[in-house]
């Protein structure tokens, strides 16, 4: 599942990425039927998404790789995020090796911050998983 609509800016160590959040998203019909809230594992994620994106662009064979995520730490919610929201994720590079990268970032919703935390991202080989 997809949770970057776009990419507005991408620099060597930041990317800042945007996820408009509509009523239609699946997730919605549960989380909460009358007060419809994204998980803020879902906020997560399209920030490990965004961050995936910066780790990336400096591969060479990027499509023979995929992105994991490997950690969380440090994250924090401040505000719900709900129908009609314009998620803007911001990520920085805070250590990066070749193969690992960690990167610091919030979201904020019209300048307001709705959450923040860390993730770190491992690069590993694609394999045909018929193999």
């Amino acid at each position: 599942m997809l949770l970057v609509d776009q990419i507005v800016e991408l620099e060597a160590e930041r990317i800042v990425g945007i996820k408009n959040v509509t009523a239609n998203e699946p997730f919605f019909a549960g989380h909460f039927p009358d007060f419809p809230v994204m998980p803020g594992v879902l906020i997560v994620e399209a920030m490990a998404q965004t961050a995936g994106v910066l780790v990336l662009k400096t591969i060479a064979d990027r499509d023979k790789k995929l992105v994991l995520l490997v950690s969380i730490e440090n994250a924090r919610f401040r505000k719900p995020v709900v129908p009609g929201d314009r998620l803007r994720i911001e990520m920085s590079v805070l250590k990066r090796r070749t193969d690992v990268a960690k990167m610091a970032g919030r979201a904020t919703v019209e300048g307001v911050v709705v959450a923040e935390a860390e993730v770190m991202c491992k690069l590993a080989e694609k394999t045909d998983p018929a193999a």
